[in-house]
Formats: structure tokens, sequence, C-alpha cells
């Protein structure tokens, strides 16, 4: 975990800076390397990523990753979980009811409220908490 936070933290040359200011609700985002200086949040009104079944990409978060209930992460054009990297410096929150799809790789703490999904994997360096939740691998 600490390898693969590293590695994703350390990548330079960002393809989209400060995008949105953090709230990518409702937005569809195509495969490079994001980064932003604050948290993100995603809204009930959810994030779709379009791309194809090789592409990549990279969020580097400096703080916290909100997700709130009910939120759905979509992904299109073929695009897959294991190709999806979330880099929280922060802690990592999934409401109750989202639907998230990709690798989380959290500083702190993930935490999955009642009846959240992954599709991905949950990775912290402090702790996982899990409640009544479905984590596929991807």
């Amino acid at each position: 975990m600490q390898t693969a936070f590293t590695d994703a933290a350390g990548r330079s040359l960002p393809d989209f800076t400060e995008l949105y200011a953090g709230d990518i609700s409702g937005r569809t985002l195509v495969p490079g390397l994001y980064k932003w200086g604050t948290g993100v949040l995603i809204t009930s009104a959810g994030v779709t990523l379009s791309g194809g079944a090789n592409d990549i990409w990279i969020f580097q978060i400096a703080q916290n990753l909100t997700v709130s209930n009910s939120a759905i992460i979509t992904l299109s054009g073929g695009a897959q979980a294991k190709n999806i990297f979330w880099q929280v410096s922060g802690q990592a929150t999934l409401g109750t009811a989202a639907d998230f799809k990709g690798i989380i790789l959290s500083q702190t703490l993930v935490s999955m409220n009642t009846g959240a999904k992954m599709h991905g994997r949950l990775l912290a360096q402090t702790a996982v908490t899990l409640i009544a939740n479905k984590v596929t691998n991807p």
C-alpha cells in the first residue's frame, strides 16, 4: 500500500489541476492525472469516468475524499475499476448506499457507511471501517 501511495502521490505534470474546485459531481472525466490541493466531493449526482479498457485515472487529493449518500461512480466506454487510483492524503468516506469504483489509497482512514458498495480495493495506512458493505475485487 505504501509503495502504491507514494508512486501515485509522486506523479508530476498533472493533466488537470484544481478541476471544478474539487466538486466533480455530475461531471464526466477523461483519463489522466488529476491533482487537488484541497478535498474532493462527489454528491448524489455522481461522476462518470469515460475511457477505454486500458486507460488510467489517477486522482491526487491533498485532503479528504467525501462521497455522498447514494452517489454512483459510473464507468463508460470500457473503463475498468482496476485502472482508477484515488490517492487521498486525508480520509475517504463513502456515504450510505454509495456505489464506488476504483482503488482507494488513503493516508489515514477509509470509512464505508451502511450499504455502500465498492468495486475495487480499500487500502489505508491507519484503518478501514466497513458497516454492512459489499466489496468486490476489480
